[in-house]
């Protein structure tokens, strides 16, 4: 159960099919220094809200209930 914590599975492997690539979840604020990082070196940034699918229960229920400061983070080389 993902409580409208992002859209799971199915949005992640439409993003994949678009060419993205999963990289990590994370709020403030290594978010900002993730996506300046990956500017850097060249990449393009998507961020989803994230889900809580693959990690065990008791972190699930703590994480969910504060879901929407969490971002997963996709990139992908930017296309010229």
């Amino acid at each position: 159960m993902s409580l409208g914590c992002g859209g799971g599975k199915q949005k992640e492997e439409h993003l994949k099919k678009q060419g993205w690539t999963r990289q990590f979840v994370t709020d403030e604020p290594r978010l900002t220094e993730a996506i300046e990082l990956y500017q850097e070196l060249g990449y393009e940034i998507h961020l989803e809200q994230a889900t809580f699918e693959e990690i065990n229960q008791m972190c699930k229920n703590c994480l969910e209930d504060d879901c929407l400061k969490y971002k997963t983070i996709y990139i992908r080389k930017k296309q010229h």
